[in-house]
């Protein structure tokens, strides 16, 4: 039903070739595992797309293909109506000829933080964990990389990643539909240039297996960008939630940055370095006609708003940036 022949022809065009058996059968375990029941009808919408040639793209100060003049009253409706129908929409926002989709999360905020702060992916080879839709890999993509290639397990993302590929093909940018723990434990010297793994660490019940693998997945020398819910306090601290966090219920661990650095450095990671730390408001995630569900201003106490529902501290975020060492340590 999906083909990811493009996809594999990219990664075989690098140095990740001897790996590419590794990547098929990523997705093949996947898709054998679990496969979501409207994505015949996803495949189907995704053929009705406008087939026009986007006059402007913009992936340097925002994801905008076309104008709104390429399309009739009627199309751009119908555009409106089909683009509704990939609901919900969480990462973004993106403006396709026009329609303007206003989504879950001020993604673009979140990049703007971050963006100066990296070794600049040049030729480099990109891996984008928990992508979601695939947003931050096409703001990636105007740095000219030689590969991004976003995982997420979402096959809905995969969808909506498809509807802006369709416009912006010409880029190194793929996706496949897998979780981190379907890839290689280790790619040895035929890693990645960068890594980035926003919004993931929580979600794992070992933060410490992530991040090795992580680190395994980089060349030496190779750089991580990982972003996770952080909380203030010593370093010896982290919160581990009785039960749910902010209604979320695989919340697992929240370090202080202090403890994260340690944990990166055990990893064997160096030049530990927090890069930004910022509260996340609810302007920057909130409920829209693009993602109608609740959202974090219900997940925050009314009362008080550095709270979250159970009493704990609302959600601040940390970037952390640090390298793979050049030599294996003599430890």
């Amino acid at each position: 039903m999906i083909s990811f022949n493009d996809t594999y022809d990219a990664i075989a065009n690098t140095r990740l070739h001897p790996w590419l058996d590794d990547f098929k059968n990523a997705v093949h375990n996947r898709m054998g595992d679990y496969t979501h029941g409207n994505i015949t009808q996803w495949i189907e919408l995704l053929k009705q797309l406008p087939q026009v040639e986007p006059d402007s793209i913009d992936i340097i100060n925002k994801v905008a293909i076309g104008s709104r003049d390429q399309l009739s009253d009627s199309e751009f409706k119908e555009l409106e109506e089909l683009l509704k129908k990939f609901h919900p929409w969480r990462k973004g926002p993106f403006h396709l000829f026009g329609q303007h989709i206003d989504t879950e999360w001020r993604s673009d905020w979140k990049w703007d933080r971050i963006k100066d702060h990296f070794t600049p992916l040049d030729d480099r080879i990109v891996l984008d964990v928990g992508c979601g839709n695939g947003y931050h890999c096409w703001r990636m993509a105007a740095q000219n990389p030689k590969l991004v290639l976003g995982i997420d397990p979402s096959q809905l993302f995969l969808m909506q990643f498809a509807i802006m590929q369709k416009y912006l093909h010409q880029y190194p940018v793929h996706f496949l539909p897998v979780g981190l723990e379907y890839l290689p434990q280790n790619l040895d010297k035929q890693g990645f240039d960068t890594i980035f793994s926003m919004g993931v660490l929580y979600h794992r019940r070992s933060p410490i297996d992530h991040i090795l693998h992580l680190k395994n997945l980089l060349k030496p020398g190779g750089e991580l960008v990982l972003e996770t819910l952080v909380i203030d306090g010593d370093d010896d601290q982290c919160l581990i939630p009785k039960d749910r966090y902010a209604q979320m219920n695989n919340v697992w661990f929240i370090p202080t940055t202090g403890m994260l650095k340690h944990w990166m450095s055990k990893c064997g990671l160096e030049n530990v370095q927090v890069a930004n730390v910022s509260t996340t408001s609810i302007e920057e995630q909130r409920a829209t006609d693009w993602m109608t569900f609740q959202s974090l201003e219900d997940y925050l106490d009314p009362q008080d708003k550095t709270l979250t529902i159970e009493g704990y501290p609302a959600p601040k975020r940390a970037f952390m940036i640090a390298q793979k060492p050049l030599r294996k340590s003599k430890k």
